[in-house]
């Protein structure tokens, strides 16, 4: 008698199942890694508004001027698509109590997938005061 040699059944669906098993434990936290490393491109479009419109403020002692900060005019005309993969719109509003002359508070919404189902801690939507507050805290 000659004895083959080779694979069960059994024992390649037991694989299988090892394989199936370490993908659904892999997989979830391979995309929350990504959608937090995506965060940055928000985190750098928002610093960088910021700044512009602190510039804005220190030439026209206001936020709000639509025609002379230009970063302004776009931001109240639809907002801005964030460069790179273009994952957030970033949008402008003033802050409860202040006016749009003296505060401001810039908002990333998640616009694109995978940071559309980024909802640890809200961080599909990320903010921007000001004051340098920077919100949800978990996010930044």
């Amino acid at each position: 008698m000659k004895r083959k040699s080779g694979f069960t059944l059994i024992e390649l669906m037991i694989v299988v199942a090892v394989i199936g098993i370490l993908a659904a434990i892999a997989y979830p936290s391979y995309m929350e890694s990504v959608r937090r490393s995506n965060r940055a491109e928000a985190k750098v479009e928002l610093m960088d508004i910021s700044q512009r419109l602190q510039r804005c403020y220190s030439s026209y002692a206001r936020f709000n001027d639509a025609a002379n900060c230009p970063v302004y005019a776009d931001l109240v005309d639809g907002g801005i698509e964030t460069r790179g993969a273009g994952y957030y719109r970033i949008t402008i509003a003033p802050l409860a109590g202040g006016t749009a002359e003296t505060s401001f508070e810039l908002l990333a919404t998640a616009i694109k997938a995978p940071q559309t189902k980024d909802l640890t801690d809200g961080c599909n939507e990320m903010k921007l005061r000001h004051t340098g507050v920077q919100l949800p805290e978990p996010c930044w």
